[in-house]
């Protein structure tokens, strides 16, 4: 599987999952095949956000 090319953050899904009987949060993007892990929704949401926004950017560097 190839990571997405696309330069639209919309394009990227950013699946959150509780566990350890809710001690624990995991962010996954599918796309970058990419996983974080936290203690926190909104800290793996927010931290996956930023590596899409990172994956973005450094394509579009490449770019250039």
């Amino acid at each position: 599987m190839s990571e997405n090319q696309s330069t639209n953050p919309n394009d990227y899904e950013i699946l959150i999952r509780r566990y350890d009987n809710g001690a624990n949060y995991a962010s996954y993007c599918p796309q970058l095949a990419y996983m974080i892990k936290g203690t926190a929704h909104e800290e793996v949401e927010n931290l996956m956000k930023k590596h899409v926004l990172e994956h973005i950017a450094a394509m579009t560097e490449e770019k250039h």
